[in-house]
């Protein structure tokens, strides 16, 4: 992070506006930390993220007992609209990019069991998992939705008020100005060229990485804006530009960008052309009532060198139509470049190697090309030890320590940072210890201490993804996750 006090920004004659807080990220985490700081009378804050607009994009995220309970310590009120907005899992709605589909009148959708099954290769059942909120309230104390990234994000906004959260504020630089006893966030506001931070899939190339080498090269028109905060939490994703900033120069420059974790996936969301023979075999042999299964071969095997195959999640649209997400292990230059035909090619092929039935290698076949996509997976490696502050600056959830979507606790963990950083600068603002900066270090390294050990946990699950071998195993990962007290962990904090 920079020292220089110079300006190029800001007028000399302008009096200095220091926020209390600036969130960098308009995702739900940083809008959660948002929420949570107004909650516990913070109000002099800001959100401020790099997309034009906010966009209907993004996927379904389940939203675990840990992440729901996290929610409703930050705000009560936003636990509760979460709730009312999420939707009916076994039925969702369409997102915007994907074309509808009517479902006739005299066309009932089918019957569905409320189970999320996990079935090997012959069709056999492993184990399966509730979908229920119920089911999981009583089992954890807390239950389980799904809801729509989009949605989630909207919900969110909605309850800070409009003037907090500004798009299109593009963070390129973080200047220390001790002298003012805050930091500066220098922005650009761009013109010409629409960003979409939260294009989780691509065809053929990352998207992200696309349009940041578009943004850092083209010429465009923008305009340059700075902001002042005494404290800066980076919620910024996995490719977060804070992180970049904030390890160049520091002994973490090698962890200042995400590592490719080793898995990918390619998908298809909707394929329409299937044979009456072919839809009967996969639904009499894995689906048969429900609406989604996740099919392996690690049925019997305890050791977690052996579950880290080819799996494939295989799900019924409302309209009775299919569709896949294949999680594979993979060297990430395999994928680059590849598109249509050639992840289809590359899909049958590893579904070959993992010796997964014909039924289910022709269904990948007939994809329709311009449906299927490829996503890498990124991680931050809780266990690198690199630090999540410097200074004025903190990071939470992806920018902190991304890591694949497996076990869904990417979002419901970024809101247990967003509920322990809300608390902790929370005790800062009671204590007036805003330029005390011995005390933001210990507070920074507290929220660091309690989150870093339960993120190399379940990082470490979730690479592996062993808790499914056994009911035991299932147990013990559900009391170290979904059962904690959180209580006791905030009156811990403070």
């Amino acid at each position: 992070m920079s020292t220089d006090t110079s300006n190029p920004v800001a007028s000399s004659a302008s009096p200095v506006e220091i926020y209390d807080v600036v969130v960098v990220g308009a995702g739900p985490i940083g809008l959660a930390t948002a929420i949570g700081l107004r909650k516990r009378g913070i109000e002099n804050i800001l959100v401020i993220d790099q997309t034009r607009a906010f966009r209907q994009v993004g996927q379904i995220l389940d939203l675990l007992p840990n992440g729901l309970k996290a929610i409703k310590y930050l705000d009560p009120n936003a636990y509760e609209e979460v709730k009312k907005n999420a939707i009916n899992f076994l039925n969702p709605p369409q997102p915007n990019y994907e074309k509808s589909v009517n479902i006739a009148p005299d066309k009932s959708p089918p019957k569905t069991s409320r189970q999320w099954v996990y079935k090997n290769l012959q069709g056999q059942p492993i184990r399966s998992i509730p979908l229920d909120f119920d089911d999981w309230f009583r089992d954890y104390g807390e239950g389980r939705v799904s809801i729509l990234w989009y949605v989630l994000q909207t919900t969110l906004r909605h309850l800070l008020p409009q003037d907090k959260v500004k798009a299109n504020h593009r963070c390129i630089n973080v200047v220390d100005e001790p002298e003012n006893g805050c930091v500066r966030i220098d922005c650009v506001s761009d013109t010409t060229i629409e960003a979409n931070p939260y294009a989780y899939w691509a065809d053929g190339q990352k998207q992200n990485d696309m349009q940041s080498q578009i943004l850092d090269t083209a010429p465009q028109e923008s305009a340059t804006k700075s902001f002042r905060a005494k404290l800066i939490v980076a919620a910024d994703g996995i490719n977060s530009t804070i992180r970049k900033i904030l390890y160049k120069d520091s002994p973490y420059h090698d962890f200042a960008k995400p590592e490719y974790s080793g898995f990918a996936a390619i998908a298809c969301r909707e394929i329409t052309n299937i044979s009456n023979e072919l839809q009967t075999e996969i639904k009499e042999k894995f689906l048969q009532d429900s609406s989604i299964v996740t099919i392996s071969n690690d049925e019997t095997s305890r050791d977690p060198a052996c579950t880290q195959d080819t799996r494939m999640m295989l799900f019924r649209r409302p309209a009775d139509q299919l569709g896949y997400v294949l999680h594979l292990v993979l060297p990430l230059e395999i994928l680059e470049g590849k598109s249509g035909s050639s992840l289809i090619q590359l899909a049958v092929q590893e579904l070959e190697k993992a010796s997964f039935p014909d039924v289910l290698k022709q269904l990948v076949s007939i994809s329709p090309p311009a449906k299927v996509e490829q996503r890498p997976y990124y991680i931050h490696h809780a266990v690198n030890q690199s630090a999540w502050s410097a200074g004025r600056i903190v990071l939470v959830g992806d920018a902190a320590h991304g890591m694949p979507p497996f076990m869904a606790q990417g979002a419901n963990q970024g809101f247990e940072d967003a509920l322990v950083v809300a608390t902790l600068i929370a005790k800062i603002a009671e204590d007036n210890k805003w330029d005390d900066t011995l005390t933001l270090a210990k507070t920074f390294e507290k929220y660091e201490h309690l989150r870093r050990p339960l993120m190399a946990y379940v990082q470490q699950i979730t690479l592996k993804r062993f808790p499914y071998s056994s009911d035991r195993d299932w147990q013990e990962y559900g009391k170290q996750v979904y059962c904690r007290n959180f209580e006791q962990m905030l009156k811990a904090l403070i």
